[in-house]
C-alpha cells in the first residue's frame, strides 16, 4: 500500500494519507501520489483529503532537515506547491476532512482546500518559526483572508495550538461535529456538492481563488528563500530539537 489510500466513493473520491507512523507527515511521493490521484479522477464531483489513525497531517516530513539534502528538499518544497496548485486549480471543490491534528504543511493544507470539516479533537497550528522553517504556503498570506492579518500572524509566530472549535470561530474551518460523525458528514456535504452543476460549480470555483492567485507570487518568493536556506544551522537544530521532543536552541544571528 502506498503513502495515498485512493477511494472512488458514490459522491466523490476520497484520498486518505497513509503514512500513521509520522502522523502523515508527507513526502515528494506522497505528494506525487496526491496529485496523480487528482489526475486520473478528474471527473470526480468532490475530493475529500484526510488522514488515517487519529491524524490529519503533520506537514513536510521533518527528519530530512536534520541532514538536509539540498536537491530533496528544494523537490519537496516545491512539490508543496504543485500540489496545492492542483487543489486550487481542480475543477471540483476540495474538502479537508480534518480527523486529528494538522500542524505546519498540513495546516496550510487544510487552508488551501476549498472547505473543511473537522472533528471535535482535532487541533489545528503553524510550527514553522519552532522547527527553522516558516509557513509561506499559507500560514503568512491565505490564512489572514478568513482569520484576519493579526490573527495569523499570531498562529504563524507563535506557533501555538487551536482547537477545532477555536478554528471554527475564527473562520478557519467550516464546520465541527463529534469524531464518530465526522465522516457521515463529511458524505453529506459530498452528496449536496455532487448534486451541483459541475460546469457551474468549476466557474464558482475559478472566481473564487482570485486571492489565491493574487497571493501565489508571494509563496513564489517565500519558497525560493526557504530554498535559499536550505542547511542553516537553525532549520538543522529545530528539526533536530522536534525530532528530539526538546526545546530548540537558535543562536543569535551574529554567531551564525
Amino acid at each position: 500500500m502506498g503513502d495515498v489510500v485512493v477511494d472512488l466513493r458514490d459522491h466523490g473520491l476520497w484520498l486518505q494519507l497513509n503514512r500513521p507512523e509520522r502522523m502523515n507527515a508527507y513526502d515528494r511521493n506522497t505528494i506525487d501520489e496526491l496529485v496523480a490521484a487528482f489526475r486520473e479522477h478528474v471527473d470526480a464531483r468532490v475530493v475529500v483529503i484526510t488522514g488515517t489513525n487519529g491524524a490529519f497531517c503533520a506537514g513536510g516530513y521533518l527528519a530530512n532537515l536534520t541532514t538536509p539534502d539540498f536537491w530533496e528538499l528544494r523537490s519537496l518544497f516545491m512539490g508543496s506547491l504543485e500540489l496545492f496548485d492542483t487543489i486550487r486549480n481542480a475543477p471540483m471543490p476540495v474538502i479537508a476532512a480534518v480527523n486529528g491534528g494538522a500542524f505546519g504543511g498540513g495546516n496550510e493544507l487544510v487552508v488551501c482546500c476549498d472547505l473543511a470539516i473537522a472533528a471535535e479533537s482535532a487541533q489545528l497550528g503553524q510550527t514553522g518559526v519552532r522547527v527553522g522553517s516558516a509557513p509561506v504556503l499559507g500560514g503568512t498570506n491565505l490564512l489572514a483572508m478568513t482569520v484576519g492579518e493579526k490573527r495569523a500572524k499570531e498562529v504563524s509566530f507563535l506557533c501555538r495550538k487551536y482547537s477545532a472549535k477555536q478554528a471554527m470561530d475564527l473562520g478557519w474551518i467550516n464546520h465541527v461535529v463529534p469524531d464518530d460523525e465526522l465522516e457521515d458528514e463529511v458524505d453529506r456535504w459530498c452528496q449536496e456538492l455532487a448534486a451541483m452543476s459541475p460546469r457551474y460549480m468549476e466557474l464558482a470555483k475559478a472566481s473564487s481563488n482570485v486571492m489565491y492567485h493574487q497571493f501565489r507570487d508571494n509563496m513564489v518568493q517565500g519558497l525560493n528563500s526557504l530554498i535559499q536556506a536550505i542547511g542553516s544551522s537553525d532549520m538543522k537544530e529545530g528539526a533536530a530539537a522536534f525530532m528530539d521532543k526538546r526545546r530548540p536552541d537558535f543562536s543569535p544571528r551574529d554567531e551564525l
